[in-house]
């Protein structure tokens, strides 16, 4: 085939630095933040914290779309960007250098892995762990402690042990040459199925509670502990079906003593390993992004800044850039270091200026749900929601679509009525008798009221559900009440029969 030469004309979108680091700001939480801006001065030494920082930036609350804030940003006594415009380093660098900004060539992926970075982390005992400590309270040799070890290794966090038996026996003559049986391996299972907590090593639910009932057994003797072991291994899947009448026929139990067995069951763990071991307590609190009050029948909102220090580029580089420009001598290695300078009060300038933007657009975005929701922040009524889609706000806000999801999927607010993630506040519209649109929201609201507050003897069906909403004057049908009632992690009405 013959090579040929041609023209063409293409059409591309690619986004600069600038707006790929500001995307990947959009989408840190601020519990995350600060970390990120400590990363960002690590990195770069352009970049400093103001001598006065403070935590709120109560000065960017009040008005952050005016453009005489944004010039007291950077308008500092030192002069911070006037100091370093006037700086001419045409010398240093022309037109013909080849030289690559070094922030162009970074890969500012977040998180970076840092493999020479050491973190602070608590000391505790894992699940595992724990586990192995209690081996060695078993009077086995050496090679049946290896063998216990792999066994151990192979239970899962929630306590289950999932793997083959046979699978196991393959590990260890594969991977520490120990030649082992299935009767030996299963042998050392029960051992440690005696471990706590009840219930560890289980290969299935029926087994995890059969083992929690056995240990109970020995440590009480109660009829009903006895009937709910009954109950498990002879009819486990009518119990989780709740085909109570079969159960009470089969095993010829009185609704007194059916009542005792399941009050035994549901008790029992059903994931024994899951309160053992590490836990990240910092994930289990939710720090808010907004603060949304009420002062006198008018909202206020305010943003969570306490975690995004006042910044400022570095009074010592702007110093070293203004000193190369007086000095006389222009050789190579001045160059470089000219480079270098302005590489990173670049670099440092534009992150001040995506953090400046991120709080801008974090600020604009919550101020158009709460002007929306603004019934909701009054009265903390969820029926009160009204219909708000992400293509809403990105049209109030002159935002694009794929912004405002980003903020919505990854900040919280603080209001009176608790804290909520913004994504709670977005749903869709249905239509009412009277032509009116409510939100999806208000309707799963009261659905889960009417589930709350039936008989659990006699729960209410999917179609008895329909027919009440569409007495409230709802156009729903009862696929839909099925689809709503599965997101909010509802069960079928005979799942949610009680005695």
């Amino acid at each position: 085939m013959a090579l040929r030469q041609s023209l063409q004309q293409k059409l591309l979108q690619k986004l600069s630095p600038q707006q790929i680091q500001l995307m990947k700001l959009l989408q840190v939480p601020t519990a995350n933040l600060e970390e990120r801006i400590k990363e960002e001065m690590e990195e770069n030494p352009a970049l400093e914290q103001g001598e006065d920082g403070h935590d709120e930036f109560d000065e960017m609350n009040d008005e952050f779309t005016e453009k005489e804030k944004e010039a007291e940003e950077f308008e500092e006594p030192d002069g911070s960007e006037e100091d370093y415009d006037t700086v001419d380093i045409s010398e240093y660098v022309t037109e013909g250098d080849d030289d690559i900004a070094e922030y162009k060539l970074k890969d500012d992926n977040y998180p970076e892995i840092d493999e020479g970075r050491t973190s602070p982390h608590s000391v505790e005992t894992s699940f595992h762990e724990q586990l192995l400590e209690q081996l060695g309270m078993l009077t086995i040799d050496e090679r049946k402690l290896r063998i216990a070890e792999q066994i151990v290794g192979s239970i899962d966090d929630d306590g289950y042990l999932r793997r083959e038996t046979t699978s196991i026996v393959d590990d260890l003559a594969f991977r520490q040459n120990i030649n082992t049986t299935v009767a030996e391996i299963e042998e050392l299972i029960k051992q440690i199925q005696q471990f706590d907590p009840p219930g560890i090593a289980a290969r299935d639910l029926q087994e995890c509670l059969l083992l929690q009932l056995y240990r109970r057994q020995l440590q009480n003797d109660d009829e009903a502990i006895d009937q709910a072991i009954d109950i498990l291994q002879h009819y486990f899947d009518e119990f989780t079906k709740k085909h109570y009448e079969k159960i009470q026929r089969g095993l010829n139990l009185s609704d007194e003593d059916l009542r005792g067995a399941i009050n035994q069951i549901i008790r029992l763990s059903p994931k024994p390993g899951s309160n053992l071991g590490e836990m990240n307590k910092a994930e289990s609190y939710i720090i808010p992004d907004f603060f949304i009050y009420n002062n006198a029948g008018k909202l206020e909102l305010s943003l969570n800044s306490k975690n995004a220090p006042d910044l400022r580029i570095s009074e010592g580089y702007r110093d070293m850039l203004k000193e190369y420009d007086r000095g006389a001598k222009k050789d190579k290695r001045q160059k470089e270091a000219v480079l270098f300078i302005k590489q990173k009060i670049d670099a440092a300038k534009w992150f001040i200026d995506a953090i400046k933007q991120r709080q801008n657009t974090l600020y604009a975005t919550m101020e158009s749900i709460m002007k929306h929701q603004e019934e909701f922040f009054m009265t903390g009524d969820e029926t009160s929601l009204r219909p708000m889609i992400l293509k809403n706000i990105a049209e109030k806000t002159n935002l694009d679509i794929s912004t405002v999801s980003r903020v919505a999927n990854s900040k919280f607010v603080q209001t009176e009525f608790g804290t909520y993630r913004l994504k709670f506040f977005f749903s869709e519209s249905l239509s009412t008798e009277s032509g009116e649109d409510v939100s999806t929201r208000e309707v799963k609201k009261i659905l889960s009221d009417m589930v709350e507050g039936e008989s659990k003897r006699k729960p209410l069906s999917d179609e008895k559900l329909t027919e009440l909403l569409q007495q409230k004057g709802y156009n729903i049908a009862r696929r839909t009440v099925a689809k709503y009632r599965e997101q909010l992690n509802i069960p079928v009405a005979r799942l949610r029969k009680e005695l």
